[in-house]
C-alpha cells in the first residue's frame, strides 16, 4: 500500500506519522511519500518521520520529494494538507476583515473565502495529476475550507472524501468525561464543515442510549468553558455546538477580542519555528509535546480510520466525514457537501440518516450552503462580482457596504494567487 501526503513538509505531519506508526496493523503502509515544494522543511520533517517509524518498529519506507507527479504516482490514497500562501497568507485572512468590523478567520467569513479562492484551483490541479497516474486513487482532503474544497473535488468527478478533526475531538473529550472508551461513543454530528452541532451522544452505536442530557447536566461547565460559550447558551440549546459557532453566536465579541491580540497565524508561525528546530535534532524520535498546541489533535487517528476503510484494510466503518448530501438534509441539494456520520468502505461514504433539524440549525446550514455555492463559483471562475456576491451572502457579512469593502481588500491581498486579477 502506497500513500502520499501533499503538504508533507507541514509541522502537522509528525502527528500523522505517529498515528501511522501506532496503527500500522489497521493501515499497513509499505511506502509513504511526503510531497512538498519547501525542501528545507521537508527534509526536517522527513528525518523525524523516519526516526518515528524506526522507533516504533514500522517496516514502511518513507520517501520525500518536491516532485508532485513522482510523489503521487501509483498512490492508493493521497492526503491533502496544504496551505497556499503559508502562514503569511493566513495572517492576512485573519487581519484585514477586522478593518471592516468582521471576523478575521481562515475558514469562515471573508478570510475563509480568500483561502478558498487561493486553494481550490491548486487542489484541482493536484487532483487531475493524481487521476492521470492512478484514476482509482482516493483523495482525502484535510485542507481548509474542507467543505468547499471537497465540493470542488466531487464536482470535478474525483474520488474524494473530506476530513476534519472536530468530531473526533468531541468523541475523545466526551469519552473521558463519561469514563468509557472512544469506540463506545457515537455522535449525532450534523451540519457543514466548521458549522456543526452534536445533537446526541450515544453509547454503543447509532441506536444506543443518548447520554447528552446527562453530559450537559454533569459537565456543562467544562463543556461550555472549552467552547468559550456561556453555559446558559449551551443549556438553552440542549446540544453541543462546534466551537466555530462562536463566530456566529458571539460575532461582535469575537471581533473586539481579535483586535486586541496577535493573530493565530502569528502564534502558529512562532510555534512552527520552534517545532522545526526540534525536528532538526537527530535525537528526537517522537512527536514533541509542543505539537499538541499547533492544532489538529487526533487528525492522525481520523485519517487512519478513513484511509483503512476506503482502501479495504479496515472493512466498513462509521465515521464523520464530508461528503455529498444525497437527500440526508432534505432542505439542501443532493450535491451539497455536508459533515455527518457516514458508512465508509471501498465504494466511498454514504451518510447515515439524521433526525429532522430544528429551524435554528437548518436555517443557518441553508444560508452557509448558499454562500459555499457562490464561493465555489468565485474560486472556479473568478471575477470581482462573484467575490462580492459570495461575501454579501455570508451570514457573518450580509451588508452592502461591508461586502464592497471586503471584496476590494480580498482581491488586493490575494492578487498574486488570483490569475484573473
Amino acid at each position: 500500500m502506497k500513500l502520499a501526503v501533499v503538504g508533507g513538509g507541514s509541522t502537522y505531519t509528525p502527528e500523522l506519522i505517529d498515528g501511522f506508526a501506532r496503527l500500522r496493523d489497521t493501515l499497513p503502509i509499505e511506502e509513504l511519500v511526503l510531497v512538498d515544494p519547501a525542501t528545507d522543511r521537508l527534509e526536517l520533517v522527513g528525518g523525524l518521520a523516519r526516526r518515528i517509524f524506526a522507533k516504533q518498529g514500522h517496516p514502511g519506507r518513507i520517501v520525500t520529494t518536491s516532485d508532485l507527479d513522482a510523489g503521487v504516482a501509483d498512490a492508493d490514497a493521497v492526503l491533502l494538507q496544504l496551505r497556499v500562501g503559508g502562514q503569511a497568507a493566513r495572517n492576512q485572512d485573519e487581519t484585514w476583515p477586522l478593518e471592516c468590523g468582521c471576523v478575521g478567520q481562515e475558514t469562515t467569513g471573508a478570510g475563509g473565502l480568500a483561502k478558498a479562492m487561493r486553494t481550490v484551483p491548486v487542489v484541482l490541479d493536484i487532483a487531475e495529476r493524481v487521476r492521470r497516474t492512478n484514476p482509482n486513487a482516493w483523495i482525502i482532503d484535510f485542507t481548509n475550507p474542507v467543505g468547499i474544497v471537497t465540493r470542488a473535488l466531487l464536482q470535478a468527478g474525483h474520488k474524494a472524501v473530506g476530513l476534519c478533526n472536530v468530531a473526533i475531538g468531541f468523541q475523545r473529550k466526551f469519552a473521558r468525561l463519561l469514563d468509557v472508551t472512544p469506540a463506545e461513543v457515537h455522535l449525532d454530528h450534523v451540519g457543514l464543515n466548521h458549522l456543526t452541532w452534536e445533537l446526541g451522544v450515544r453509547l454503543g452505536g447509532p441506536d444506543g442510549e443518548n447520554v447528552l442530557p446527562r453530559l450537559l447536566a454533569e459537565h456543562g461547565d467544562t463543556i461550555s468553558d472549552d467552547l468559550r460559550m456561556p453555559r446558559a447558551l449551551v443549556d438553552r440549546l440542549g446540544v453541543v455546538p462546534s466551537y466555530y459557532l462562536r463566530y456566529f453566536y458571539a460575532h461582535d465579541e469575537v471581533v473586539e477580542e481579535l483586535g486586541t491580540k496577535p493573530s493565530r497565524a502569528a502564534e502558529v508561525a512562532a510555534m512552527e519555528k520552534e517545532l522545526l528546530a526540534m525536528y532538526g535534532d537527530p535525537a528526537l524520535d517522537e512527536k514533541p509535546a509542543l505539537l499538541a498546541k499547533r492544532g489538529g489533535a487526533f487528525y492522525s487517528e481520523a485519517a487512519v480510520d478513513l484511509a483503512s476503510s476506503l482502501l479495504g484494510s479496515g472493512g466498513c466503518a462509521v465515521q464523520v466525514v464530508n461528503t455529498h448530501n444525497r437527500g440526508t438534509l432534505p432542505f439542501l441539494p443532493d450535491d451539497a457537501v455536508i459533515e455527518v456520520q457516514a458508512r465508509v468502505d471501498r465504494t466511498g461514504a454514504v451518510p447515515l440518516a439524521v433526525p429532522e433539524l430544528d429551524p435554528l440549525y437548518a436555517g443557518l446550514i441553508a444560508d452557509v450552503t448558499a454562500y459555499e455555492d457562490l464561493a465555489l463559483e468565485a474560486a472556479l471562475r473568478g471575477g470581482r462580482d462573484r467575490v462580492f456576491k459570495a461575501l454579501l451572502a455570508h451570514p457573518l457579512i450580509g451588508q452592502f457596504a461591508q461586502a464592497e469593502a471586503l471584496t476590494d481588500k480580498l482581491i488586493a491581498h490575494n492578487r498574486e494567487h488570483l490569475a484573473w486579477a
